[in-house]
């Protein structure tokens, strides 16, 4: 069975708002992240393991509040106190975490299914998220991650690269389709290409 992404009937491909005499460099880019495997990772209250010993596919868990440890095919997010978000390129990765984070300590839950990500890059896509959310995004650094609001709909915004700036959104799939409309509405006055 082939999943149906949460965004297939909603993303459109193309230029949209105010692009007229405008280079595409200028442009922002908005488009769907699919076939990407979420898992939350959990470590139980009771649980004596220390996580600073945990390795995931070459990636320690964050330990800090904002901080993301990356490399080309995994990010894994610190959503909480002993609470984690590993989204991933790799199919595998299930795998690998249930491999390190036994069941006696950590629950282990794939998500994938249930979430929708949106990626926005370009050199306005922070001031499209000052629109709506109330983050302070001057603070925010390449390789951070919160949990926040952006028009009354709650999302996790992962800040991947600065040069130009790109963000990784990650939703409730029933959400989608509103914060996708959200997102792209407050895109229109710098112009935007759907991929």
């Amino acid at each position: 069975m082939t999943a149906i992404s949460p965004l297939q009937s909603i993303h459109k491909k193309g230029i949209f708002g105010d692009h007229h005499k405008k280079n595409e460099s200028e442009l922002l880019n908005i488009l769907e992240l699919k076939n990407l495997t979420i898992i939350q990772v959990v470590q139980y209250k009771k649980s004596d393991v220390q996580t600073k010993s945990i390795n995931i596919d070459g990636l320690q868990l964050p330990l800090e509040n904002l901080q993301v440890s990356s490399d080309k095919e995994t990010r894994i997010l610190w959503s909480g106190p002993k609470n984690w978000l590993v989204i991933s390129k790799n199919k595998n990765i299930l795998k690998k975490v249930i491999e390190k984070c036994n069941v006696e300590h950590f629950a282990v839950t794939d998500i994938s299914h249930s979430r929708a990500v949106i990626q926005i890059k370009g050199i306005n896509s922070l001031e499209v998220l000052k629109k709506g959310c109330p983050l302070n995004f001057n603070d925010f650094k390449t390789n951070n991650c919160a949990g926040s609001l952006f028009h009354g709909v709650a999302f996790v915004v992962d800040y991947l690269d600065n040069n130009p700036h790109t963000f990784n959104l990650v939703t409730l799939r029933s959400f989608g389709e509103s914060f996708y409309h959200h997102i792209t509405d407050a895109s229109l006055e710098f112009g935007y290409l759907g991929l």
